[in-house]
């Protein structure tokens, strides 16, 4: 069952000067529970894709199509909406709030979607416990390592029971420990709970783990595989 299609989907910078086609007329198909890479050299168009999945760019041309949303003729607030209640981000940066504790973290966009507390915080101890972390719940982002940070961001993203996870390059920041760590955390969600993750990634490591590999040169797609 597919979950996500694109067609025909280009962005192009800088187009009225010297245009840039980060994404180049791409059509494609994610299954549900894929264990997936968009990979490539730098500056070939991943994290530009990944942007258009989650809605957080808006394309030149084309449509993405979301369990039949399509969320390119979606207006600003109906998108906003849409990405809240439907699609989970993990990003490089981890973008966690430094004032807010773990538990906090995870539990921020429940808030958002008017979860009560008592679910909030059964769902926030499960999570956390998931991705190892039962005894750092009240530990702010600075008290926390890089791979911790990283963890917590995949248990918010998880949070509001999302339809996929975007990672965009999710273990650029971390060592080989909290990499491996992280990738077995995401491979048994994703294994359990059949939950779909779409990685932009150079990392060999998380190439070795995805099981298909989707490659992209100057913004197109040049090789799409399973291993």
């Amino acid at each position: 069952m597919s979950i996500i299609t694109t067609i025909k989907l280009s962005k192009i910078y800088d187009e009225d000067t010297f245009p840039i086609h980060a994404a180049n007329d791409i059509s494609l198909n994610f299954e549900q529970g894929e264990f997936s890479a968009i990979v490539g050299p730098s500056g070939c168009g991943k994290t530009t894709l990944l942007n258009l999945l989650g809605g957080l760019e808006t394309p030149t041309s084309g449509e993405v199509i979301i369990d039949n949303n399509i969320i390119t003729k979606l207006k600003s607030k109906e998108l906003i909406n849409f990405r809240l209640h439907n699609i989970g981000f993990v990003f490089q940066a981890y973008n966690l709030i430094p004032v807010l504790t773990a538990k906090e973290n995870v539990e921020f966009i429940m808030h958002l979607q008017n979860y009560g507390k008592d679910e909030r915080n059964s769902r926030v101890e499960e999570l956390l416990t998931a991705v190892g972390l039962k005894d750092k719940f009240n530990k702010r982002p600075g008290e926390l390592s890089g791979g911790e940070q990283q963890r917590v961001a995949v248990a918010r993203a998880l949070a509001s029971k999302p339809k996929f996870i975007l990672a965009d390059e999710p273990t650029a920041n971390l060592d080989s420990k909290s990499t491996r760590d992280l990738l077995d955390i995401m491979e048994a969600l994703n294994e359990k709970e059949n939950m779909t993750f779409i990685f932009s990634t150079h990392d060999s490591r998380v190439m070795g783990r995805a099981r298909r590999l989707v490659s992209l040169d100057d913004g197109k797609v040049v090789k799409d595989e399973t291993q």
